[in-house]
């Protein structure tokens, strides 16, 4: 089969600060932390390491198990709500609001490279685990923001 790739920064669809941020340019560094590279990710890990506690992965996990009871859900679910209590587990998440024109085929682009980003995580830094986790951002969004779209500068 024959495949075409065009560069994200000719489609026109991500904005100038979009484009910056993934080729990395000095201007935007001051206003990101760490950039999506295997080297960012290693300190995000450190960061994530610091700052969230034993009782937050608690907290998380029990919320979790709650929220699940009465559900039934894959082995694999389960074992990744459990790992998500032990110290080296990190979440990659992604997450989708209710808009106009995405479809489903881009929400299941998301969740299918958030699974891939974890197994690659896990490669790369095989001492961590990580949990791949979808967030449907049903409750943040209101008619207003979903109600229109525009078309050549109309309404």
């Amino acid at each position: 089969m024959r495949t075409t790739q065009i560069p994200f920064q000719n489609t026109g669809y991500f904005s100038k600060l979009i484009c910056d941020y993934i080729a990395e340019k000095v201007p935007v560094q001051k206003l990101y932390q760490n950039y999506p590279n295997y080297e960012g990710f290693e300190n995000q890990i450190q960061l994530k390491k610091e700052q969230f506690s034993q009782a937050s992965r608690t907290v998380l996990v029990n919320s979790l198990q709650e929220q699940y009871k009465g559900v039934v859900v894959s082995e694999g679910t389960q074992e990744n709500i459990s790992v998500l209590e032990k110290e080296n587990s990190f979440t990659v998440v992604t997450g989708h609001q209710l808009n106009v024109f995405t479809g489903p085929l881009y929400f299941l682009y998301k969740i299918a490279s958030t699974i891939n980003l974890a197994k690659s995580l896990k490669e790369k830094f095989p001492k961590n685990s990580f949990v791949p986790v979808y967030w449907m951002a049903t409750e943040d969004h209101d008619f207003e923001e979903i109600n229109h779209f525009f078309v050549h500068n109309n309404k």
